[in-house]
C-alpha cells in the first residue's frame, strides 16, 4: 500500500489553518462584542479628555467629596492596565480592586458592574486588551481630603453597599424583561446618576431611580410613576428619548444625559433599546409629591410680547422684565408663543420637562451653558447665555418661562442661579464623616477590646 505522506501533511496543515482561521474569527468576534458592552457601559464617556485619546484618563469627576481623576485604562503596559490578567481586570471592574490591591471610588460604577455575567466580562477583556489603543500617558491622581484619602476605607463601604451577586433572571419575567433589567441595572449603570445617594455616597435603594443629583445637574425619576417618572411615556417614547436624545412634547436631553445618548444610548441595536424601555415601564413607582400633574403636561402657548411693545429698556439691564428678556433671547428661535421651531428641531417650552419639574437646576444649567450635540447625522445647538446675562437675567427670565409655560410651582432664584453658576452648592460631607469616621474608629477600638477580653475569658 502506498501511502501519500505528502498529502497526510498537507491535509494536517490545512487544518491547523482552518483552526487558527476560526480562532481568528471568534476573537475578531468577541473583540466586538467586548467593544459593544463597553459602549452600552458609557465607558468613554469618564475615561476620556475632550481633546485626549480614547479610555486614556484624566477626566476630572467632580463629587461632594472632591474632584475624582479617571484613570488610563488602554492596554499600556506602563501607564494603563495592560499587564492586568482577566481576574484582575474583573476584581476592579465588579468589585472596585486594582491590580495592586487598593480600592477604587465608587465614581467608578463597580455597583453596577457586579451584576456583569463572566462572559460580558471575558468580552469586555479581550476587547480593552486588544481592541483599545494603548496611550502611554499617567492621569493625575487622586487627591481627596482626609478621611477619604484613605483607600482603604472603601473595604468597609463595600461591606456596607457593594453586593458582589451577578444579575440573576427572573424566572416569572420574559426573556427581553431580563435583558433590559440586567442593560439598566448593571452595564448602562443608569441608576448611578438618577438614584439619590446617602450620606456616605451609597445609593438610597428604597427610592431607586427615583431620581438624583450630577454635579450642578438634575438626574430626574424614571420610575413608572406616571405624574414624576416615565409612567405616561409609551415604550416607543423611551426609545425615541436613548436613541435621539429627544422625545417631542416631552422633554430632550442635556448635560450628563446628553453625554449618556451620544456616547453610548444612540449605539445600541433595536433590541437592546427595546428591552430597556420595557424594563423602565415595570420599574416600581417613586412619586414626588409636588408633582400634581404629568411633568411634561404643564403649560401651553401664551404670547407676552405686545406688552413690551414701544416701551424703552431700562438703563439697568438687571431691570429688564421676562418678556424683554425672551424677546431678545430666545423668540428667534422658540417662536413668540414658545410653539418652538416649524420643523420641530427647536422644541416648544410648553409640555416640557425642563419646565414642568419642580427642581429647576436643569432649566437654569440649560440657560447657563446651552446644549451642543453633534452626531452623525445632525447637530442641536443652543448657545448658553453663561456670558451674556446676569444672575438676575438669568432668574428674571428662567421665572417667566415657568410662569408662561411651565409648573406653577416652581421657581428659580438669584441665589440659585450664582450657586450654579460657581460650579454647585459646597458640601459640609467631608466635616460630618470626619465625625462619622471618628465615632467608627472609637466603636472599632471598643470592638476589639471587647472580643480580646472574652478571647482571654474562654482562654482561662
Amino acid at each position: 500500500m502506498h501511502v501519500n505522506f505528502g498529502a497526510i501533511v498537507l491535509a494536517l496543515v490545512n487544518l491547523n489553518v482552518c483552526a487558527a482561521a476560526a480562532s481568528d474569527t471568534g476573537n475578531a468576534d468577541l473583540i466586538k462584542r467586548g467593544e459593544y458592552l463597553a459602549t452600552a457601559g458609557d465607558c468613554i464617556a469618564c475615561h476620556s479628555t475632550p481633546n485626549g485619546k480614547p479610555m486614556a484618563g484624566g477626566l476630572s469627576l467632580p463629587t461632594p467629596l472632591g474632584p475624582i481623576i479617571s484613570t488610563n485604562i488602554t492596554p499600556s503596559k506602563t501607564n494603563g492596565i495592560g499587564n492586568y490578567t482577566l481576574e484582575q481586570f474583573s476584581d476592579a471592574l465588579r468589585k472596585g480592586v486594582r491590580a495592586d490591591g487598593r480600592h477604587l471610588y465608587p465614581a467608578m460604577p463597580y455597583t453596577s458592574y457586579a451584576k456583569v455575567s463572566d462572559d460580558d466580562v471575558q468580552a469586555l477583556y479581550a476587547y480593552f486588551m486588544q481592541g483599545v489603543a494603548p496611550v502611554d500617558v499617567s492621569a493625575p491622581a487622586t487627591a481627596l481630603p482626609f478621611p477619604f484619602n484613605l483607600r482603604i476605607s472603601m473595604a468597609a463601604w463595600n461591606l456596607l453597599y457593594l453586593d458582589k451577586q451577578p444579575f440573576t433572571p427572573d424566572a416569572s419575567k420574559s426573556q427581553e424583561w431580563n435583558r433590559g433589567a440586567y442593560l439598566t441595572l448593571g452595564l448602562a449603570h443608569c441608576s448611578t446618576c438618577h438614584t439619590p445617594r446617602n450620606m456616605l455616597m451609597a445609593e438610597n435603594l428604597s427610592r431607586e431611580l427615583g431620581g438624583g443629583e450630577v454635579g450642578t445637574w438634575h438626574a430626574p425619576n424614571i420610575t413608572s410613576d406616571v405624574n414624576s417618572g416615565v409612567g405616561g411615556w409609551s415604550e416607543q417614547e423611551i426609545i425615541d428619548y436613548m436613541r435621539l436624545g429627544h422625545t417631542a412634547n416631552k422633554a430632550q436631553a442635556a448635560g450628563p444625559m446628553a453625554e449618556a445618548v451620544d456616547n453610548s444610548l444612540r449605539h445600541l441595536n433595536d433590541a437592546d433599546l427595546h428591552a430597556i424601555a420595557v424594563y423602565l415601564k415595570t420599574v416600581p413607582a417613586q412619586h414626588d409629591a409636588a408633582d400634581t400633574s404629568p411633568v411634561y403636561a404643564f403649560g401651553a402657548a401664551a404670547d407676552d410680547l405686545n406688552s413690551i411693545r414701544g416701551v424703552a429698556l431700562p438703563a439697568d439691564t438687571n431691570q429688564m422684565t421676562g418678556p424683554q428678556l425672551y424677546d431678545a433671547q430666545c423668540a428667534t428661535c422658540h417662536q413668540a408663543r414658545g410653539q418652538g421651531s416649524f420643523d420641530g428641531g427647536l422644541p416648544p417650552l410648553f409640555h416640557n420637562t425642563a419646565l414642568g419639574r419642580v427642581n429647576t437646576n436643569n432649566l437654569v444649567m440649560v440657560m447657563l451653558e446651552g446644549v451642543q450635540r453633534k452626531n452623525d447625522t445632525s447637530e442641536v445647538l443652543m448657545p448658553g447665555f453663561k456670558n451674556a446675562l446676569s444672575d438676575q437675567q438669568i432668574a428674571t427670565l428662567g421665572n417667566y418661562l415657568i410662569k408662561n409655560y411651565g409648573n406653577p410651582a416652581a421657581s428659580v432664584s438669584v441665589e440659585q442661579v450664582k450657586t450654579l453658576r460657581a460650579g454647585g452648592a459646597s458640601s459640609n460631607l467631608v466635616t460630618a464623616a470626619r465625625a462619622g469616621i471618628g465615632a467608627l474608629i472609637i466603636v472599632i477600638i471598643a470592638l476589639f477590646f471587647a472580643f480580646s477580653r472574652r478571647k482571654r475569658r474562654n482562654a482561662a
